[in-house]
Order: C-alpha cells, then sequence, then structure tokens
C-alpha cells in the first residue's frame, strides 16, 4: 500500500501494489503529485528499503540513490522518521 497525506489540508492519496518496488514508489508519487495539484517541499518517510540503504545514528540516513534522484527530479527534500519512533 501507499498512503500518501499531505500535513496541511490532510488530503491524501491510497493505492494498492503487489510489491513494494522503486516502480511502484515512483508510480505513487507521480500519481500524489497530479491529484495534489503540486509537489510539497518536503516528505516526510519511513524507514523503507526503496528510500534508505542504511540507517545510521540520529538523522543519518544512506538514502537509495534511485529514491534520492526521484526527490531530485521533483524537487522536494525527503526526511526519515527515527527508528521504532512510534510518535514521529
Amino acid at each position: 500500500m501507499a498512503h500518501i497525506k499531505l500535513s496541511h489540508s490532510r488530503a491524501f492519496l491510497v493505492r494498492a501494489y503487489p510489491l513494494q518496488t522503486h516502480e511502484m514508489l515512483f508510480d505513487a508519487h507521480w500519481r500524489a503529485f497530479r491529484v495534489f495539484g503540486g509537489v510539497p517541499g518536503r516528505g516526510i518517510y519511513d524507514n523503507m528499503k526503496t528510500a534508505v540503504d542504511r540507517v545510521g545514528k540520529g538523522k543519518q540516513r544512506d538514502i537509495n540513490a534511485r529514491f534520492k534522484a526521484m526527490a531530485s527530479h521533483y524537487v522536494f527534500e525527503p526526511e526519515f522518521c527515527n527508528p521504532a519512533a512510534g510518535w514521529d
């Protein structure tokens, strides 16, 4: 499942996919940005394998090259939640 929600308006998109792949991630973002009418300046993400290659200490992340390229293409800043922190 891809669930993308805007923080301010709470507008959201939910879409089911058979697998969690980069193609699924890119398609979900493309569809969400079309529905929302634009791209937010920041995205907050879980530490999913399609976005993060390695979780370091604190906010340190080795971001997946394909995910980083997508964020650069759409010009938004990705942020990642702390592992095992339910309040993020």
